[in-house]
């Protein structure tokens, strides 16, 4: 019965990420606060962006913005050149952008996007949205992920414990050994498939409110496109310009 023991320690590691993973993601699925306004209140453009793709889709609204309003000129080389510096009141984001390019008026745009997702007003916006309940906050998120990781721990662990304890036993105790690795390799691959699937999909950046003021988000609007749906939207000279490289020319 020498693989009873390596069976003991798969099943305690299996059940304690699959709690860690349950706890996280139950944390991430509480409802917003009754004083927040979360599924009352409408979504500026900024907001949505943060909520479907984080600081960095914040940072590429606020980029492609700008170009179109003729302020930023975004080349399909990957550089950011500003136009007009000087023209009208500028809100924080915009400042923050400006001030990643710097004084010299032209940056390669991977140095820009960091440097503004990083910024004071993002992370203002974060924490609005987070006191809200529509975003989840960075111990969440860190929690679901650490969650994850212990689960795909226990089921790898698992499966090597339950291979090894296989090879130490006699060939006709080996169908009894398989039986009972079985339990904790089941338990901990579906709650990581559950995780992937229902947790995953929202605990990035928005809570289940956040998600459902997300959805009633018409794409007509090119900015709201962009914002929900990510650069895949662009047309091709401001993708590559996002990525920071031309893109490929057709034969």
């Amino acid at each position: 019965m020498v693989w009873v023991p390596l069976l003991l320690v798969a099943c305690v590691v299996a059940g304690l990420g699959c709690a860690r993973l349950f706890r996280a993601s139950l944390m991430a699925a509480l409802p917003a606060p009754p004083s927040s306004g979360g599924d009352d209140a409408e979504l500026t453009v900024l907001e949505a962006a943060y909520l479907a793709g984080g600081p960095l889709r914040v940072t590429d609204l606020t980029l492609v913005a700008m170009h179109r309003e003729r302020r930023l000129l975004l080349a399909h080389t990957g550089w950011a050149t500003v136009v007009d510096a000087g023209g009208g009141t500028r809100d924080e984001w915009e400042s923050a952008v400006l001030g990643a390019i710097g004084p010299g008026g032209q940056s390669p745009i991977p140095a820009v996007r960091p440097a503004v997702a990083a910024a004071d007003a993002v992370r203002s916006l974060a924490l609005r949205l987070v006191d809200r309940g529509l975003a989840v906050s960075d111990a969440g998120r860190r929690e679901v992920a650490a969650g994850v990781r212990a689960v795909r721990t226990a089921f790898l662990l698992t499966l090597v414990l339950g291979t090894a304890a296989a090879f130490l036993v006699p060939g006709a105790e080996r169908t009894v050994v398989v039986a009972g690795f079985t339990l904790p390799l089941l338990a901990s691959g579906l709650c990581l498939l559950i995780g992937r699937i229902e947790v995953y999909p929202y605990t990035r950046w928005a809570s289940p409110a956040g998600q459902r003021l997300l959805s009633g988000l018409s794409p007509a609007d090119p900015l709201t496109a962009l914002a929900t749906r990510g650069p895949a939207v662009l047309e091709p000279e401001l993708r590559a310009a996002l990525r920071g490289h031309a893109p490929a020319r057709l034969p």
